[in-house]
């Protein structure tokens, strides 16, 4: 062993994580478990964020940007001199792959948990790491992984691979730098783009390219290795529902797996890890194809974000084993002590609005909890690893992931079945989240079948999203949610302040209307349905018209957020609540939201084209793609922004012409901010 592993594996007392979220506060978890004395790093924008609150120390990194605060090796390194660190957890993105971190840590005398330099540099170069692996007997997807990087090569290259082919950045990582190609035609677009993000988020240009697997599933295996020559993987995980190449559900064990082929796709990591020389947490990605052959695609060489399904079905600490192994520790147990011990499921809640094309969302979090007594769910079987709390803001300036929810059941029915409730207790106001578009995907029926591929998403789009179409049993329970939270509102002494449809010696009677949220922010009169709600007196059940229809309708409010609903003598428990003037209502089958309001406030008018186009999110400019005045169909793209590491495209909202642009390139935008002057054709 080198002097600087040895350096790696010195026992400490104080644990500095240099990173944030979720993934910050879960290591310091760990880490207070066993003892350690926790240190958090932070940036202007994470100056009262949850890990921070929760560390013994802090210490700040510098402004929001992450290229002046939590990239900056320096600042971290002095930040762990400062506290007494001895050794240092990076999470997830950020330095995590760094090697130059890992050299400036070792020669600072401060262990990095997590693999060599030497290792991370193996991997990161993700050409070199393909003829690495080709020496371990790692069966690879056909691919150009050279270091010329010539356009008109290149397109070459993916001539010769056959379309579709995939491109991604060498150095990159979590889909960022990275497009499908269907068409040489659409070629030089997709590398210029691919080029931008690669650009921005690694400093890196260059390329490589992949056949691109029609209907593979993605499946990774959990590897881990120690300075003692011991290697073991725990087992695998199905990762294969994604966006943007971005993981949305994870699962383990994978699906439909044989023992045989488990064993083969483990051994296949093991030996890539020890390929490397790699220590530590490791995962090996595999694309696996119908007829069961597999291919590496890449190896993280990091903790991943889905480790807790790992966790959940093995009941092993993956965080506990890496600072074992960092302390110069063996592994806790060989391969022949590892089993599998039910299914667990991951869903990453992420700040974003999927009906606009998940653009990323900001804000304040007015409430964020799991009500998990009122959903009847066993706490031992859910866990929520979040990195915020209620009160906290959200920021333009890192990933949008709020939180991820972990479940267990005795087999893949009855955890999925849990994945359902939790998400329908999952309570999140004052920002956009995924939470409605998780419950879409759990639900299914692809999903419960496991018809699995990466383009899952892609493929069920139709039904995912899919019109909502509302049941009179819909209307009517949003109605008597809307009605019953008015008049606990409007309780008063004097008969005058009331406005719940108080008449003195008359029944209440309201007429209200109910419709889509989408439908209401365009006031379209179509979508809109006329509920009158008449009741004798507080105590007594309202009768609700719907269409010529009548419903008798009784409210029950359970435990947390839970309440009974009864309609015609049919009861039915949900989780309930209303986020302004939308009604929100869920139960393992999915969730309703109904735009709420009394019948004098609609507004039967139809908005016409708009004149501006504002910005859906902060962020900064890319690129401006038409010139002012020129003439544009609706659904064109106008112009470029990043936000979160993300590229969005903004398009035409309908055919006319761009008089003027108010942002060029590189500027910085806010949320709401005009973008443009849009002039709509005659």
């Amino acid at each position: 062993m080198s002097q600087n592993n040895e350096s790696r594996t010195t026992p400490f007392d104080t644990l500095l994580v240099a990173n944030r979220g979720e993934i910050a506060c879960r290591v310091m978890r760990t880490a207070r478990a066993m003892g350690l004395r926790t240190v958090a790093v932070y940036s202007d924008a994470d100056a009262n964020a949850r890990h921070v609150r929760e560390a013994d120390e802090a210490v700040r990194l510098g402004p929001a940007a992450a290229r002046e605060s939590y990239l900056k090796v320096e600042a971290v390194v002095e930040a762990a001199k400062r506290t007494g660190a001895g050794a240092i957890h990076p999470g997830y993105g950020f330095l995590s792959e760094n090697g130059a971190f890992v050299e400036a840590l070792d020669a600072a005398g401060i262990t990095f948990v997590g693999p060599p330099a030497s290792a991370i540099a193996a991997m990161g170069d993700k050409s070199a790491a393909k003829a690495r692996m080709a020496n371990a007997g790692v069966p690879l997807v056909p691919g150009y992984h050279g270091d010329d990087q010539d356009d008109a090569l290149l397109r070459r290259e993916a001539d010769q691979i056959g379309y579709p082919v995939l491109l991604k950045a060498s150095a990159g990582g979590g889909g960022k730098g990275m497009r499908v190609v269907e068409s040489g035609e659409q070629f030089q677009a997709a590398l210029d783009g691919c080029r931008r993000e690669s650009q921005a988020a690694f400093g890196d240009t260059r390329m490589l390219i992949e056949k691109y697997l029609t209907q593979p599933r993605h499946v990774e295996v959990q590897v881990f290795c120690d300075s003692h020559g011991n290697g073991v993987y725990l087992f695998e995980r199905d990762c294969s529902v994604q966006r943007r190449h971005q993981k949305v559900l994870e699962e383990a064990p994978a699906p439909g797996m044989s023992p045989e082929l488990r064993r083969e796709m483990g051994e296949a990591a093991v030996r890539a890890a020890k390929e490397i020389g790699y220590v530590g947490a490791g995962t090996v990605e595999f694309l696996l194809d119908k007829d069961g052959s597999f291919y590496f695609m890449e190896m993280n060489t990091r903790l991943q974000v889905e480790h807790p399904v790992t966790e959940m079905i093995t009941g092993q600490d993956l965080v506990e084993w890496q600072l074992r192994v960092a302390m110069g520790e063996a592994l806790p147990l060989q391969q022949n002590e590892l089993t599998i011990t039910g299914h667990s499921f991951e869903a990453r809640l992420y700040a974003e609005d999927p009906d606009q094309d998940f653009l990323p969302a900001t804000g304040r979090l007015e409430r964020f909890a799991m009500d998990l007594k009122g959903a009847g769910l066993d706490p031992r079987q859910v866990r929520l690893d979040s990195g915020v709390e209620t009160g906290d803001v959200v920021s333009m300036h890192y990933d949008p992931m709020l939180a991820k929810l972990i479940v267990h059941g005795d087999d893949r029915d009855q955890a999925l079945a849990t994945l359902n409730r939790a998400l329908a207790a999952l309570d999140v106001q004052g920002v956009v989240t995924n939470r409605a578009f998780l419950q879409r995907l759990a639900t299914h029926p692809a999903f419960r079948n496991v018809e699995l591929d990466t383009r899952f998403i892609e493929k069920n789009e139709a039904t995912l999203f899919a019109p909502k179409q509302f049941s009179i049993e819909e209307y009517a329970g949003a109605a008597l949610i809307g009605l019953n939270q008015l008049a606990r509102e409007c309780e008063s002494d004097s008969p005058w302040d009331r406005h719940d449809g108080f008449r003195l010696n008359a029944p209440h009677t309201i007429r209200i209307a109910l419709c889509d949220p989408a439908v209401a922010q365009v006031h379209d009169a179509e979508g809109v349905v006329i509920v009158e709600g008449t009741r004798a007196s507080g105590a007594d059940p309202w009768d609700l018209t719907i269409g010529g229809e009548t419903l008798t309708a009784r409210l029950q409010h359970l435990e947390g957020d839970a309440v009974a609903v009864t309609l015609n003598g049919h009861r039915r428990r949900l989780q309930a609540r209303r986020d302004g003037n939308v009604v929100v209502m869920v139960d393992p089958r999915g969730e309703t939201r109904l735009f709420w309001r009394r019948i004098d406030a609609i507004d039967h008018g139809h908005h016409e084209a708009e004149s501006t186009l504002t910005a859906p999110m902060h962020g900064t400019v890319v690129a401006l793609l038409v010139e002012a005045g020129q003439k544009v169909e609706k659904g064109m793209p106008l112009m470029v922004m990043e936000a979160m590491k993300m590229e969005h495209t903004m398009t035409a909202p309908a055919d006319g012409h761009v008089e003027s642009f108010h942002f060029n390139a590189g500027d910085t935008v806010g949320q709401g901010d005009v973008l443009l002057e849009f002039a709509p054709a005659e």
